[in-house]
């Protein structure tokens, strides 16, 4: 994220909050209710979005955890193709022999 994202971020939170209080305004409550219920919406809204980043972080759905999967699944299937026939059945017989070791 660039600073200017960030920046844009915060003011539209600052956007969101000046707006919920006019409309809490226009709904008819007093500027101190006001004040406490969009900062109370603010503040829900702030938690609802940290737990939907934790629940990425914890289950790796984030984009750095996807590219890093697809950078090595790349990586993997370039080096695959690289190898010589001899060079492939040399592992794929290495491969075997490991899977009938562990049974």
């Amino acid at each position: 994220m660039r600073r200017l994202d960030a920046i844009g971020i915060g003011f539209g939170v600052f956007l969101t909050g000046g707006l919920a209080y006019l409309v809490l305004r226009l709904a008819g409550l007093d500027n101190l209710e006001a004040g406490i219920w969009s900062q109370v919406l603010l503040v829900g809204g702030l938690i609802g979005w940290l737990l939907t980043y934790l629940f990425r972080a914890v289950s790796h759905k984030m984009t750095y955890h996807q590219q890093r999967e697809q950078y090595e699944e790349a990586y993997f299937q370039k080096r695959l193709e690289e190898l010589s026939p001899e060079e492939l059945a040399k592992i794929q017989a290495e491969i075997e022999q490991e899977k009938g070791s562990q049974v």
